[in-house]
């Protein structure tokens, strides 16, 4: 797990982020920055620069390289201060406070503000920079893809996506959107994988979400990674969250998409509630989806 910068923020200075934008700037072009250029990325001087390295890299906001040259690139913890810089000049939020949750490609931390939020850190590309899924629809175009550039552009898409589907779609609230990381509405309730449902809840539930996607698909989008690990379960009702890799209804793999979408939820519903979902069509579900005629899981079962 990347470490929580926000307690190191107050210690911070202006000069140490003109020099954390300069390698930000720098990693445009490459994955690793050489020295000789952050007076001319970051508009400090040579020995203004080597004091600010000093800083941040005492701080774990950046890392060195030595091979062919002297270079250096942005850590997670740095690329998560200039985010949190942004969002407090536009007084977006107050703190950040624990973690809410920990993925494989996010991390999301509860958030002081006017009301609950959370902020949600994109960490797509991070772990391997040589194996950066360039088949991703928001990466597609790029030839140079860094983790950076990677992180950016799924935290675009999901904000693009979160603010077209709400209100009409239950996913969270999205509030504010700066480089890789995002600011939305707290989701209250827990993960459908830890949900425990009544044996009568089961049905209901799966017609639930499945309504959703329905709503997604009417709205123009399609989420193309359904699973129970990005639905929460609570008393108002069910969110859908990750947004990142949704794909218009437009796109060539649409239909495919939305196909093995609804067969991973009914999937999992069929294996933990097997007396009360029933074997479905998957097939004739997802058509019934696309031509806005779904109401029940039940009308698809298999005879």
């Amino acid at each position: 797990m990347v470490r929580n910068v926000a307690g190191e923020m107050a210690d911070l200075e202006a000069e140490d982020f003109y020099l954390l934008s300069g390698i930000e700037q720098g990693m445009r072009y490459s994955e690793w920055v050489s020295r000789g250029r952050l007076p001319e990325f970051s508009r400090l001087t040579a020995e203004d620069v080597g004091y600010r390295i000093d800083r941040c890299e005492a701080r774990g906001l950046l890392e060195r390289r030595t091979i062919q040259y002297e270079g250096y690139r942005l850590t997670p913890e740095g690329y998560d201060a200039l985010s949190l810089r942004t969002f407090a000049e536009r007084e977006a939020i107050e703190g950040v406070g624990e973690p809410l949750g920990v993925g494989k490609e996010s991390d999301v931390y509860e958030v002081r503000s006017y009301k609950p939020l959370a902020l949600k850190y994109h960490r797509e590309g991070y772990t391997n920079f040589r194996e950066v899924d360039k088949g991703r629809e928001y990466t597609a175009d790029s030839q140079h893809v860094s983790w950076l550039y990677t992180a950016r552009k799924a935290a675009e898409r999901e904000y693009e996506v979160l603010s077209e589907l709400y209100p009409g779609v239950r996913v969270p609230r999205p509030v504010d959107q700066n480089r890789h990381a995002i600011i939305m509405a707290r989701m209250d309730g827990v993960e459908l994988s830890r949900a425990r449902l009544e044996p009568e809840q089961a049905r209901p539930v799966c017609d639930l979400v499945l309504r959703e996607v329905g709503k997604a698909y009417d709205a123009g989008y399609v989420h193309a990674d359904m699973s129970q690990y990005n639905v929460f379960v609570g008393e108002e009702g069910i969110t859908v969250f990750d947004w990142p890799q949704a794909v218009s209804i437009d796109h060539a793999n649409a239909g495919e998409l939305l196909e093995r979408d609804v067969s991973n939820l009914v999937g999992y519903f069929r294996r933990k509630h097997p007396g009360e979902v029933p074997e479905a069509d998957t097939k004739a579900l997802a058509r019934a989806i696309t031509a806005g005629e779904f109401t029940s899981v039940s009308e698809f079962e298999r005879t």
